[in-house]
């Protein structure tokens, strides 16, 4: 007896052949379906903008970020144009509608965020946006030039979770850390962070007085002068990994970080970094904290200084109603002294330590935030018209060494 497993299907004459157009139809919407889902759940590619993460993440270095590292997140914002961010390409304007929102789902993945994850996320200020420099911190601008100058100027625009620009940084503490600099080194629960080779801060290097770097040494090394004299001591941005050379340098006395003093406040308001409240919290970018990142289910007394560093955290993510009146707290219209966080959060921060916008400046990353882990480099090349880097760094054409390099192999 013979069995029939298989047979091919017989064509039907009289059926009418598709035309060439709905055949390239057909087959963009199933790339486009196919390219969403994995955009959605599997890896999405992302651009290094800027030269916060130098010199371990460059400008134009095209990466792959996973979202099975810590588990894809739905969307959030369902009703957008595939495969767009958040701005239409060419004509501008959004390329999503936020009249349906949904809550914070995020499936199963390989792990959860770990200190020194190199980390994309969505940018936690960005729900206020500037449309003159969509990307840049409003809250910042408006301490800055206030608010009717800011208004004034440009057209002012707000965006979901999911639809915020998207930054990359690295993650230093995780929920629940102590997270303290001290002189520009970075102490996680009481213990120094991990330093990384390519890591940049700024330095002063001491020298007699007929010293000088030169051109070509600058740009192997990649160091950037950014200031003073063979009397005051030469300021200049570079890897952790080069200061050994510069030791060796003839001439030079001396190499140390350049810091701003514990005290000291950023900025002529003195209000540059988080939580922006100088009555409590006389930090800056080189001596701040100690801070603790909140933990869900961790509870907090709602003391003035806790409501100064976590109430942001309390009203606008985790979306309560804030209200203090009389010298008393009410959540959601209720009297509160304490209040339990319902999510993870993490404190990030850029490479570059002294030419990085980060959690210094504007917070806490919440968990609904995190987009994924940064994968593998596929491309990069350096552009001698970007600004933010050193001219090393933009030397123009490809840079054949990072390309299908892994994240971790450029971090040694």
């Amino acid at each position: 007896m013979r069995l029939a497993i298989w047979k091919k299907k017989k064509q039907d004459p009289n059926k009418k052949k598709k035309p060439v157009w709905r055949e390239w139809l057909d087959a963009g919407l199933f790339a486009i379906i196919a390219a969403t889902i994995i955009r959605t759940f599997l890896i999405e590619a992302y651009t290094i903008p800027s030269g916060s993460m130098e010199g371990t993440m460059l400008i134009n270095d095209y990466l792959f970020v996973s979202k099975v590292s810590y588990g894809p997140r739905l969307p959030m914002t369902p009703i957008a144009i595939p495969l767009v961010h958040n701005t239409m390409p060419v004509f501008g304007g959004k390329s999503y509608t936020d009249a349906v929102q949904w809550g914070y789902h995020r499936l199963p993945g390989f792990g959860n965020v770990e200190r020194n994850d190199v980390v994309v996320f969505n940018f936690p200020n960005n729900d206020t946006a500037m449309l003159i420099d969509p990307a840049a911190d409003y809250y910042a601008a408006v301490r800055s030039a206030g608010r009717e100058a800011v208004w004034n100027q440009t057209e002012i625009i707000t965006r979901p979770v999911d639809k915020k620009e998207n930054y990359i940084k690295r993650c230093v503490g995780i929920s629940g850390d102590i997270i303290e600099v001290r002189d520009g080194v970075v102490f996680v629960n009481g213990k120094q962070g991990q330093l990384f080779p390519h890591q940049r801060m700024d330095y002063r290097i001491m020298a007699q007085p007929n010293f000088g770097i030169s051109e070509d040494f600058a740009e192997e090394n990649h160091i950037l002068l950014k200031g003073g004299n063979a009397n005051t001591g030469f300021v200049v941005e570079m890897e952790n990994e080069t200061v050994p050379l510069v030791k060796k340098l003839q001439g030079v006395i001396n190499v140390s970080h350049f810091v701003e003093a514990k005290g000291a406040i950023d900025g002529p308001t003195g209000m540059a970094v988080y939580p922006n409240n100088v009555n409590f919290f006389k930090w800056n970018e080189d001596n701040y904290g100690p801070i603790m990142i909140p933990k869900k289910g961790m509870t907090i007394n709602l003391t003035p200084e806790n409501i100064a560093l976590y109430k942001r955290d309390i009203q606008v993510y985790e979306k309560n109603k804030f209200e203090e009146r009389d010298g008393k707290v009410f959540i959601n219209d209720a009297p509160a002294t304490q209040y339990t966080f319902k999510m993870n959060y993490f404190w990030l921060m850029g490479d570059n330590r002294h030419n990085s916008a980060d959690s210094r400046f504007w917070g806490f990353v919440p968990e609904d935030h995190v987009v994924g882990k940064a994968s593998f480099v596929w491309l990069s090349y350096g552009n001698s018209s970007d600004e933010g880097q050193t001219d090393a760094y933009a030397k123009k054409g490809i840079r054949w060494g990072r390309l299908m390099r892994g994240v971790g192999s450029l971090e040694e």
